[in-house]
C-alpha cells in the first residue's frame, strides 16, 4: 500500500452531485474538501451531465486525486431514475478516464458497511460516523456530501481492491474489459 496518496470520492447525481477528498499519510486519514455540485438550475439532462464532466475535471485537477471511488447506481423502482444515474456515473467516470485516474466502483450498501458496520445504515447515520471519523467541525449541509466522502473513505478501507470487481485505469483498460458496451 502507498504511504500518500488522495482519494476522490464522488456519488453521482442529476440534481446534486456529492464529492469528498481525502488524503491518506501512512495509516493517517485526513479531510482534504468535501461538498455538493448543484444540477438542478440546469434545464435539460445534456446540461447537467457536461456540468458533471466538467466540474469532475476541476476536482482532479485541482487536487490530482490518485484515485477515484465512486458510487455504483443501484436498482430501483424508477427505471427512469437508475438510467440517469448511470448516465451521471458513466460522465464522471470519463472524466477520471480522460484524466488517466484510476476507478474504483462500491455499491451503496459495501459503502454503507465498510463505514458503519451495517449495510443498511441510514445516510444519517453514515454522515455521523464521517463527522466523528475525520473530525469534521461542521456537519454538511447536504448529505450527498458526506455520500461521496463516504464513497473515498471506503475505498481507504478496501486498500485500493474493489470488490465489485469494477477499476479501470485508462480507456484502453476499460474497452478491453467492456468490448460489448463500445462500437
Amino acid at each position: 500500500m502507498e504511504s500518500e496518496r488522495v482519494i476522490l470520492g464522488i456519488d453521482p447525481g442529476t440534481n446534486i452531485m456529492g464529492y469528498g477528498l481525502i488524503q491518506q499519510k501512512s495509516s493517517k486519514l485526513q479531510l482534504i474538501s468535501l461538498g455538493v455540485v448543484q444540477l438542478s438550475k440546469y434545464s435539460n439532462q445534456a446540461l447537467k451531465l457536461k456540468n458533471i464532466f466538467e466540474r469532475t475535471l476541476f476536482l482532479i485537477d485541482e487536487y490530482k486525486p490518485d484515485e477515484l471511488a465512486i458510487e455504483a447506481p443501484f436498482y430501483g423502482k424508477n427505471v427512469q431514475s437508475m438510467l440517469k444515474l448511470g448516465r451521471a456515473q458513466g460522465v464522471a467516470m470519463a472524466a477520471a478516464l480522460f484524466r488517466s485516474v484510476p476507478i474504483f466502483e462500491y455499491t451503496p450498501k459495501k459503502i454503507k458497511q465498510s463505514i458503519t458496520g451495517n449495510g443498511n445504515a441510514s445516510k444519517e447515520q453514515v454522515a455521523a460516523m464521517l463527522v466523528n471519523l475525520l473530525s469534521i467541525d461542521k456537519k454538511p449541509e447536504y448529505l450527498d456530501a458526506t455520500d461521496g466522502l463516504a464513497a473515498a473513505v471506503c475505498h481507504y478501507f478496501q486498500k485500493g481492491i474493489s470488490t465489485s470487481g469494477s477499476n479501470y485505469s485508462g480507456w484502453k483498460q476499460f474497452i478491453t474489459k467492456n468490448p460489448g458496451r463500445v462500437k
